[in-house]
């Protein structure tokens, strides 16, 4: 049965992204790896050459005294076929699957758990892509056409620097 091999990353809504950005950057020590302002979303690691992304900060956040504060909660898997197991039970036990995209670095499976929190599960491809981007994928198709969407998108994103932005957004892609 597959598992979960750990938390890979919490997203944060956040009211000033910029404010955010620049605690997490010169308080916390954390390196922005991967941006999107026109999207409202900046990854930051503590470890950029080992961990793609620790922490999302996204614009968005409600204001009141019961805002919805998490983004989303990112756990890592071992193989494709978990994301694959994963999505199949969900479904099966009648969660709400949210997506299911190609993010060049990772396939990741976004669903809602009980009480309605984003939750995703996902797998990392080996191709480092510091462009938050999220294009759909059916993951029941094989491996091999998987790898090629992957590819396909990871070409398309390859030259984009740590922490750098594009300079302008690709018509074909998607971002979140």
């Amino acid at each position: 049965m597959a598992g979960v091999l750990g938390l890979g990353h919490v997203g944060i809504y956040v009211r000033d992204l910029e404010r955010m950005v620049a605690f997490y950057r010169g308080v916390m020590g954390m390196q922005v790896t991967k941006q999107n302002w026109r999207f409202g979303i900046v990854f930051l690691s503590a470890d950029a050459d080992g961990v793609d992304h620790e922490i999302a900060l996204v614009r968005g956040r409600p204001a009141g005294e019961e805002p919805r504060l998490i983004h989303q909660i990112s756990l890592r898997v071992e193989t494709l076929d978990d994301v694959r197991a994963f999505h199949r039970r969900l479904v099966k036990e009648g969660y709400r699957i949210d997506e299911v995209v190609n993010h060049a670095s990772a396939i990741g499976c976004y669903f809602f758990d009980p009480e309605g929190n984003r939750t995703e599960v996902f797998w990392v491809t080996g191709r480092p892509c510091w462009v938050p981007i999220a294009d759909p994928i059916d993951i029941e198709q094989s491996n091999e056409a998987i790898m090629a969407e992957v590819d396909c998108l990871w070409e398309q994103l390859r030259h984009v620097p740590v922490g750098g932005r594009l300079e302008a957004e690709p018509s074909t892609l998607t971002t979140r």
